[in-house]
């Protein structure tokens, strides 16, 4: 029997309502693969804030650097929204990920087929959609310096410094040649090289690293360029690799090609080991989203898929990851749906019983 320790961060929202279905599928991979997750639980995001006064304590940061990876709710509300506030939920992923030396976020874009009609686009744009966004998580806008607001006589203003490093550029670029050569074999580098410095750089040394990759296929984009094509030939694109702000902002866009962000995992990673596994931070990309919060209405699925995930790239563990897709595969062609994904001749359940679906379904 294998023991591995696991770091639960439900946050804030529906955080707690799809941690508890994904712990539950867990719990059935243990009795199945004869594994033991040993679980520790952190408040961190607004409930944090309320308990400590901080998002993220360094009690939390510890915790995670002694386990194999980390399962992240979500966090924010309403109740944390002042603009004013020196402490806001979010300090809490971006801590997280900075701490952990957590440069990589891949995010899995795949159409189901039998989900083509719940997206807002036609069904034979989307067919065949199975891409991977790749972001760089530790520079760029969110974390150069300087960074402030101040009032002057001509007013209020605000600063924020996009600033990356070819270091930065050079390790996120060969994660992206690295997946790809195990795919499609095609890298997209999205950027601003028209306008921006740093996207002049990106592309640079894009450029530089895909020359020693040369049986995979490069080419650029400009972001809102690729923002178009999202949505005009989404099934073109392989492995796109970005910044950190344009990726934030492209993925979530990407997440409405599946038909809902409750459908789409996340896994943020770090240096690897020689086996190909280290530790990570894996999440829905849906956010906390108050205003089903308690209602049974929150899809568990990105959560569950964001586990397998962890199963895979953190644990080594791909048998088991791969079983959990498959039951989710299986649930969903059974007809079984949560609201956001519901449609006609489907069986809407709430969030509970789609965990116990898919647990069940293992």
């Amino acid at each position: 029997m294998s023991t591995f320790r696991i770091l639960l961060t439900p946050g804030d929202g529906i955080g707690p309502e799809v941690m508890e279905e994904a712990t539950k599928v867990l719990g059935r991979v243990e009795r199945r693969f004869r594994h033991e997750f040993v679980y520790d639980e952190e408040k961190l995001g607004g409930a944090a804030i309320d308990a400590y006064g901080t998002a993220l304590r360094a009690e939390t940061v510890a915790k995670a650097k002694q386990s194999a990876a980390v399962l992240f709710g979500a966090v924010g509300g309403p109740k944390w929204d002042d603009p004013k506030a020196t402490v806001r939920p979010e300090d809490a992923i971006l801590g997280m990920r900075k701490q952990l030396g957590l440069f990589a976020n891949l995010r899995p874009v795949r159409v189901h087929p039998l989900l083509l009609g719940d997206s807002t686009l036609k069904p034979e744009v989307l067919e065949g959609t199975d891409m991977v966004v790749i972001r760089e998580l530790t520079g760029g806008l969110y974390f150069g310096k300087p960074k402030k607001r101040w009032t002057n006589a001509a007013g209020r203003q605000g600063v924020d410094t996009l600033r990356y490093s070819e270091k930065e550029i050079v390790r996120i670029c060969h994660v992206a040649f690295q997946l790809a050569r195990q795919r499609r074999k095609k890298v997209t580098s999205v950027d601003k090289a028209n306008v921006l410095r740093t996207g002049q750089l990106w592309r640079e040394v894009a450029t530089e690293v895909g020359r020693e990759y040369p049986d995979v296929t490069l080419d650029h984009l400009l972001v809102d360029a690729c923002a178009m094509h999202l949505l005009r030939r989404p099934a073109s694109f392989d492995v796109i690799v970005t910044e950190n702000m344009f990726g934030d902002i492209l993925t979530d866009e990407a997440a409405m090609l599946a038909g809902s962000m409750g459908m789409m995992p996340s896994a943020s990673l770090g240096r690897r080991r020689k086996d190909g596994t280290g530790i990570g931070l894996y999440e829905p990309i849906h956010g906390s989203a108050p205003d089903i919060t308690g209602q049974g209405k929150a899809n568990p699925l990105a959560m569950i898929l964001s586990a397998a995930m962890m199963l895979r790239l953190s644990l080594g563990l791909e048998a088991e990851a791969a079983a959990i897709e498959s039951a989710v595969d299986g649930v969903i062609a059974g007809g079984y749906r949560t609201p956001d994904i519901a449609g006609a001749g489907t069986t809407v359940v709430d969030t509970r019983k789609m965990g116990t679906l898919v647990a069940e379904r293992l």
